[in-house]
C-alpha cells in the first residue's frame, strides 16, 4: 500500500476514529490534512505525533455544514499541494431521541453534519479529482444506515443517505477513474459505542456473530485498503466492518 506523499483529507479528525485513520495514513507516508470542527487541540496533538515520527500533517478548523467554508479550505489545500488523492468523510454527530419526541433541531443538526457535510466535501473535492482524472473517496456510513436503530431515526437516515450518495457518485465519477466507496462500521469502541452503559454493551456484544465489539483500527485498516491501488477495481460498494452484525 504505497501512500508516500499522497494527499489524504480526513474529516472528523479529532474524534477517536478520525485520530486512528489519520495516524495509520501518517505512518504510511501520506500528507494528512486533518479537518476538525471541534477539539482542534486534540487534532493538533495527533498531527504533532505524525510530524514527530517524520510524517506530514496539518490541521484545518472547518464547519462542515458550511458549503462556502468547505469550498474555501479545499481550494486552499489544492492550490498549496497541487492535488488531492484521497478524501475520507468521517465527520458525524448524533442527537438521539425517539421518533415521536425528536425535535426539528435534533433532526436538522444530524442531517446537516452527517449528510450535507459529506455532500459538500464530495462536491468540492470531486471537482479537483475530476480534473486530475484520479482519486479515491471513502465515506463513513454505519450499520445504523443499513439496519436502522431505534432512537436514531435522524442518525440512521443520514447514514443511509450516505450509502445512496456513495452509489450515485460512484457512477458519475467512474468515467474519470475515481472510486467512491462507503464503510459501515458496527459497534466500534472508539466511536459512540464507548458511551453506552455496561448492560447495553453486554446485550449488543451478544448480538454480534463474532462476539466482540470492534476497534478504531479495524475501520482505519479498511480505509487503507479502499484507498490503495489494490482496491482500484472496487467502486460503489459498502464494506461492513461490524463483526457480522448485518449479514
Amino acid at each position: 500500500m504505497g501512500f508516500k506523499d499522497k494527499v489524504v483529507i480526513v474529516t472528523g479528525a479529532s474524534g477517536g476514529l478520525g485520530q486512528e485513520i489519520c495516524g495509520v495514513f501518517g505512518k504510511k507516508g501520506a500528507k494528512v490534512i486533518m479537518i476538525a470542527g471541534q477539539n482542534l487541540k486534540t487534532a493538533e496533538e495527533v498531527a504533532g505525533e505524525i510530524i514527530s515520527s517524520g510524517g506530514y500533517a496539518t490541521v484545518k478548523g472547518v464547519d462542515v455544514t458550511s458549503s462556502s467554508l468547505v469550498e474555501e479550505v479545499i481550494s486552499e489545500i489544492y492550490n498549496e499541494l497541487g492535488r488531492i488523492d484521497v478524501l475520507i468523510n468521517n465527520a458525524g454527530i448524533n442527537r438521539d431521541n425517539f421518533l415521536i419526541r425528536m425535535t426539528d433541531q435534533e433532526w436538522k443538526d444530524v442531517i446537516d453534519v452527517n449528510l450535507n457535510g459529506v455532500f459538500y466535501f464530495m462536491r468540492s473535492v470531486g471537482k479537483r479529482m475530476f480534473r486530475q482524472r484520479s482519486g479515491k473517496i471513502i465515506n463513513i456510513s454505519s450499520v445504523a444506515g443499513v439496519l436502522g436503530n431505534p432512537g436514531q431515526c435522524n442518525y440512521s437516515a443520514s447514514k443511509a443517505g450516505i450509502i445512496g450518495l456513495t452509489k450515485a457518485a460512484a457512477r458519475e465519477l467512474s468515467m474519470r477513474q475515481i472510486t467512491v466507496n462507503a464503510i459501515a462500521p458496527g459497534f466500534i469502541e472508539a466511536g459512540m459505542t464507548g458511551k453506552l452503559s455496561p448492560d447495553i454493551r453486554k446485550r449488543l456484544t451478544e448480538s454480534i456473530p463474532l462476539g466482540k465489539t470492534g476497534c478504531a483500527g479495524d475501520v482505519a485498516e479498511a480505509c487503507l485498503f479502499l484507498a490503495s491501488e489494490g482496491a482500484s477495481y472496487i467502486t460503489g460498494q459498502v464494506l461492513s466492518v461490524d463483526g457480522g452484525l448485518s449479514m
